[in-house]
């Protein structure tokens, strides 16, 4: 009789930690939302086909480039068209950074005090586009919301620097989505003023993914002013030697 009073608890204890809001709405880590999301961007490596267009309130003008990526810190970006541009490449590696200029045939180093600066016109930053990992490892990461938006359920994560952290942003602003899609991104200056904003645009399926297709990064205090990265063609986990990703490659292309 004993026994089976036990066995009926321990059961009903069960069945209440199952129905428990508590125990069945443990929120997720917000930095393995930012990493998982960093993660279904690049995969273990990808390659991707893309325009980019800079809009200013007077003129407009876009650039055709190809990307490789392998691992996390490891990304080749390189113009293809107009033919003024071509040939134009970045490569970033272990958290260093080079560009190519084919009128000069120079390589040129990007020393880190420059990684804030504007990349090839645009607004995006030559950290922007070495899509680096860094805000994973260097960050305090907060979950500040957690919404419902169009069927999926959407995390808002406040990420502060390290102070030894060498960034100039005091803080950053994601949103991510549940299936692992960076919905928008904000970054904010040490005094507390967003600056500049970077928002999905369009959501598709590409190469067996669903992933932002169209992403648009402008500033606050220009807002007739923005570049939009537009994606064609992405494939991801694809075999990328390790050639690629040489000075001699960026250089003269060989892929």
């Amino acid at each position: 009789m004993l026994k089976r009073k036990i066995m009926k608890r321990s059961a009903l204890f069960i069945l209440i930690c199952i129905l428990s809001p508590q125990a069945s709405s443990a929120e997720p880590e917000p930095r393995d939302l930012i990493q998982q999301a960093m993660d279904h961007w690049r995969g273990l490596s990808s390659y991707s086909e893309m325009t980019m267009t800079i809009h200013r309130p007077d003129w407009q003008r876009s650039m055709s480039m190809r990307s490789w990526t392998k691992g996390d810190k490891t990304t080749l970006v390189r113009v293809t068209e107009p033919k003024k541009d071509a040939g134009n490449g970045t490569l970033t590696k272990d958290n260093n950074m080079w560009t190519y200029t084919p009128k000069v045939n120079r390589i040129i180093k990007v020393p880190s005090s420059m990684m804030s600066q504007s990349w090839m016109g645009s607004d995006f930053s030559n950290k922007d586009i070495s899509k680096s990992t860094d805000i994973i490892d260097q960050y305090d990461h907060k979950l500040l919301e957690t919404r419902e938006q169009d069927g999926h359920k959407v995390y808002v994560i406040e990420s502060i620097p390290h102070e030894e952290a060498a960034v100039v942003w005091g803080k950053e602003v994601l949103t991510i989505r549940d299936d692992n899609i960076l919905l928008e991104q904000q970054f904010w200056d040490q005094d507390g003023v967003l600056v500049k904003t970077m928002k999905a645009l369009e959501i598709k399926q590409l190469g067996g993914r669903t992933v932002a297709s169209i992403i648009r990064m402008g500033k606050l205090e220009t807002p007739d002013e923005w570049t939009e990265m537009s994606v064609q063609d992405i494939e991801f986990d694809v075999s990328h030697p390790d050639s690629l990703f040489t000075l001699s490659n960026l250089r003269n292309p060989r892929q």
